[in-house]
């Protein structure tokens, strides 16, 4: 049996021919990027995003900030950790947590540590998420104002083992959500080893 591969993704861009933004969104846009590829050239349309950032916050006892908020793509009431967009130009990752955590769940947190980061849906997007494990709660020194989807949004604490079965067992289908609940049962289990 032939040696495996080093399990590392490799960080190598195609040259690019020619790149359009092809729909200019509210949010984020659409472009369709031509490139070289083998002996050829491909055409290619993705969401041109700014990338993103989550938080699992936890609390003293164990109960973990979920937030229920429409969204409209999935016509559904979903549950899903506190998040938001990258959309404050260099601004870093944590900082864009720490405000993002402030103004959906109006907390703050002593405690930051990076849980898990990954592109989203590497065929069809250029979002990248960084998810932050936050403990030490406290109230935030400011209340945010909601507006769109967010005016309806409800905060609620919910305990870890709740959140971990009802990913487990298909309740919940957020992805980013998913996979930070995931990632923190594996920290918590030390089951990064495949067992």
């Amino acid at each position: 049996m032939p040696e495996l591969p080093d399990l590392r993704d490799i960080e190598d861009p195609a040259q690019v021919l020619d790149s359009q933004v092809v729909f200019k969104g509210a949010i984020w846009d659409v472009r369709r990027d031509r490139f070289r590829f083998g002996d050829g050239e491909l055409v290619r349309e993705y969401l041109d995003h700014s990338g993103s950032v989550m938080i699992l916050a936890i609390d003293a006892d164990d109960r973990v900030v979920l937030l229920s908020q429409y969204r409209h793509p999935a016509k559904s009431r979903m549950w899903e950790l506190p998040a938001g967009l990258r959309d404050v130009q260099g601004e870093p990752a944590l900082e864009t947590a720490r405000r993002e955590l402030a103004e959906e769940a109006d907390l703050q947190a002593d405690d930051w540590e990076e849980l898990i980061s990954f592109f989203t849906s590497v065929g069809g997007s250029t979002e990248f998420i960084n998810i932050y494990r936050a403990s030490g709660l406290r109230d935030a020194t400011e209340v945010f104002i909601r507006e769109g989807e967010e005016a309806q949004m409800e905060v609620h604490r919910v305990p870890f083992a709740e959140l971990l079965a009802a990913c487990l067992d298909g309740s919940l289908s957020d992805g980013p959500t998913v996979t930070a609940v995931l990632a923190e049962h594996a920290r918590r289990t030390g089951r990064g080893d495949g067992r």
